[in-house]
């Protein structure tokens, strides 16, 4: 049997033994993964070079996958088409099993708020997966790919990621092609991807990467020196789940004992961005999105089609409907204001290091406090976007034997600065029950091919460690 049809039988096995049918939208019938398989090896077997051949991938449903609905959680939502991101990681021999669920229109970092179900943490079904890019996470942490593909606007490329103990990659924006994906903020939207190391997580954004579609920011040179990394002072930190602020203290210690220069700074401009990414006039980027399409389906009046609506993210998407403009406006310039604030802050910072989320809620807290508890876990993910930056989020230790998560984030194409970083914690692989038939390179890919041999990325390194 060759090695891409017996990764694709085991996986299958692997969906079928988790009982996580929240998980996906669309699984792709077996029989027809096998066909695409048995065609990889051949090529294979000929001779071509197919770097990602035998890696097998989840794609958030906001994502076009040919064959496959898009339904951005909303089953009345269904338009089909190829996204470049899905194409170029298939050109290079991955195999697509199937659209993952989420947040619905990606408007959330619960992982709750679907009509396709509430999809639970890989290593606690009590508690939320975190999301929008639920489905593309527990799929990776459960050992069912080994790579996933999300979005984040707010941090729905980390969240999840650090709840199960997983990598996720959100690059500067406009380094993945955005075309193929239903926007939640078209002006923020990032494809991100999840993998369980931080090789295969990049050698994935490698061949995703595009040239940039912008000039690129005249960044400083780089003194020579070791790492600089910003922590958060203490104090600033806010409300955290017990044992938390002690994981994120390791976390800065482990970098300073690998040699990093550790100082503190205020967080008080990241922290006020933040909460205006909901609170202030941005969100009615998201009405712009599908807000047309959601005040279609409430008119109907139709129980059966308004069904179809998660009622918090309805609500959400129509109250901004009515935000008038000057709000955008002065949003606008506060953001500025608050922007110059935190570039000065981290000064000749490489990387701010800070935990990925406050606490990792229950699905029974989240439902009895579905905004409050999606506020919460924004806290320090909400902003980077909107100062356009770069982040990658990496396992950090146990807590009360749940993954903690931390993440590292930089200026707009430092990507490869922060991904050096990252390397220095040390990232252990997570996964709940993983058999190594789906973490083995695989026999039939040569040097090159192996997710630990990433071939040069194509996205621009802007610093190097000395």
């Amino acid at each position: 049997m060759s090695s891409t049809v017996s990764r694709v039988r085991a996986a299958y096995a692997r969906i079928e033994a988790v009982d996580r049918p929240e998980i996906w939208i669309g699984l792709r019938p077996q029989e027809e993964a096998e066909t695409e398989a048995r065609a990889l090896d051949a090529r294979v077997a000929a001779g071509e070079r197919l770097p990602l051949a035998g890696r097998l991938l989840a794609v958030k449903g906001n994502i076009d996958v040919r064959g496959l609905p898009t339904t951005a959680g909303c089953p009345a939502y269904a338009p089909e088409a190829d996204a470049p991101a899905v194409a170029r990681l298939r050109a290079a021999g991955a195999l697509v099993l199937g659209t993952t669920n989420l947040d619905q229109f990606a408007t959330g970092l619960v992982g709750t708020r679907s009509p396709y179900g509430a999809v639970r943490c890989a290593h606690d079904p009590q508690r939320v997966s975190g999301g929008s890019s639920s489905g593309s996470a527990v799929a990776v942490a459960l050992g069912a790919v080994d790579l996933a593909l999300g979005t984040d606007t707010a941090g729905s490329g980390r969240v999840p990621a650090a709840f199960n103990g997983i990598v996720g990659l959100k690059p500067t924006r406009g380094l993945v092609p955005t075309r193929g994906v239903v926007p939640a903020c078209a002006s923020l939207d990032c494809v991100t991807v999840f993998a369980r190391t931080l090789p295969e997580a990049e050698q994935a954004l490698a061949f995703m990467a595009a040239p940039p579609g912008r000039e690129l920011p005249a960044l400083p040179q780089r003194a020579p020196g070791p790492w600089r990394v910003a922590v958060a002072a203490p104090d600033r930190l806010g409300e955290l789940d017990p044992g938390w602020a002690q994981a994120y203290e390791a976390a800065v210690a482990q970098l300073a004992e690998a040699g990093a220069t550790v100082r503190e700074i205020d967080l008080g401009p990241f922290t006020a961005t933040a909460a205006m990414l909901y609170e202030g006039a941005f969100v009615a980027e998201r009405y712009t999105a599908v807000g047309g399409f959601v005040d279609k389906l409430i008119s109907t009046g139709d129980p059966g089609t308004t069904a179809a609506l998660d009622p918090t993210v309805a609500g959400i998407i129509t109250r901004a409907r009515d935000i008038p403009a000057h709000r955008l406006f002065a949003d606008q310039d506060r953001l500025t204001t608050l922007r110059e604030r935190a570039r000065a802050e981290l000064a000749d910072a490489d990387a701010l290091l800070l935990p990925t989320t406050p606490g990792h809620p229950t699905l029974a807290e989240v439902a009895a406090d579905p905004l409050g508890a999606n506020a919460r876990l924004g806290r320090f993910t909400n902003s980077t976007n909107l100062f356009d930056q770069a982040a990658v989020a990496v396992p950090a230790g146990e807590v009360n034997g749940l993954p903690f998560g931390v993440m590292l984030i930089g200026p707009a194409f430092t990507d490869d600065r922060l991904a050096r970083i990252a390397a220095l914690l040390r990232p252990e692989t997570r996964l709940t029950v993983v058999g190594a038939h789906l973490t083995d390179c695989g026999s039939n890919r040569g040097a090159g091919n192996c997710a630990n041999n990433p071939p040069p990325r194509t996205h621009p390194t802007t610093a190097t460690h000395p």
